[in-house]
């Protein structure tokens, strides 16, 4: 996989960095400055693979992967969980008694309310954790701090204050694999998951009768996401997730009813469940 390039959203560093190395050890990464330019990358050939989280435990969804996900024209081929842990990052010469500020991504600070209150730190808002990072070791500052994951003191010199300092010790991000060509998991080799998205006829109930069908199959929903479409307020197109293949009975069926009641249904991939929804 050495010819392999994965973009990911963030500076090196960062979580979704991480988990991109982990799993893809051998594959180049590629660090882009937002989301739109991680999914440019892919869709002109720049990058191979696009490595982005599209939810988390205590955060809830990543607002703009709903955003350009549907419109994207790229396949999921495959999803991981990753459990966050944030360290409170300094220069050398620092400690818990001289910072004053600390610097981080919006959802990072909302994950780490406890140790900021403890210390009666000023919450500063950077553009993503390990960018944070970077920040500090740029200003050199004993007052300065950084909530960024480990890897990033490692990457940009800083002293480690404190350890797996978020509230919750079940904050996991789950993140999915984009591909510009769809890469379909076989049947009957393990859990599947099944990601698509539909929108709904103007019909009194309609998302009610279209939902019907995975209820009367058996199938479980484990996703449903809605949007608003063309600058209208009325929700007419949805993302869901299911458990299944497409190929499997209870699913194919549920799928044939769901086209009743929409206008049109995309897959946007068919790829095997992490063993972490164990």
């Amino acid at each position: 996989m050495t010819d392999i390039r994965i973009a990911y959203q963030g500076e090196p560093g960062s979580n979704s960095h991480i988990v991109a190395r982990e799993h893809y050890p051998d594959a180049e990464a590629v660090a882009c400055a937002s989301f739109e330019d991680v999914f440019a990358v892919v869709a002109a050939g720049d990058a191979d693979l696009a490595m982005i989280p599209i939810d988390n435990s205590i955060a809830g969804r990543v607002a703009d992967i709903h955003h350009f996900l549907p419109t994207s024209g790229l396949h999921i081929i495959a999803e991981h969980f990753l459990r966050i842990q944030f360290s409170l990052l300094g220069v050398a010469g620092s400690s818990l008694d001289t910072i004053k500020t600390v610097h981080s991504h919006v959802h990072a600070l909302g994950q780490c309310r406890k140790i900021i209150k403890k210390y009666g730190l000023t919450t500063v808002i950077s553009g993503d954790t390990a960018g944070a990072a970077r920040e500090i070791a740029d200003a050199n500052d004993p007052t300065q701090a950084a909530i960024s994951p480990p890897l990033a003191a490692e990457i940009y010199g800083l002293d480690v204050l404190a350890t797996e300092i978020e509230d919750e010790d079940h904050n996991t991000t789950r993140f999915v694999v984009l591909s510009r060509e769809p890469k379909v998991a076989p049947t009957g080799n393990g859990p599947v998951v099944t990601s698509f998205i539909f929108n709904v006829r103007n019909l009194p109930a309609s998302l009610y009768k279209a939902l019907g069908g995975f209820a009367t199959n058996g199938v479980n929903m484990t996703k449903l996401e809605s949007y608003m479409v063309g600058g209208e307020f009325t929700a007419t197109q949805f993302l869901a997730e299911v458990d299944g293949h497409p190929e499997d009975l209870p699913l194919k069926r549920a799928l044939e009813e769901l086209e009743f009641f929409t206008t049109d249904v995309t897959i946007l991939g068919v790829y095997p469940a992490d063993p972490y929804r164990a």
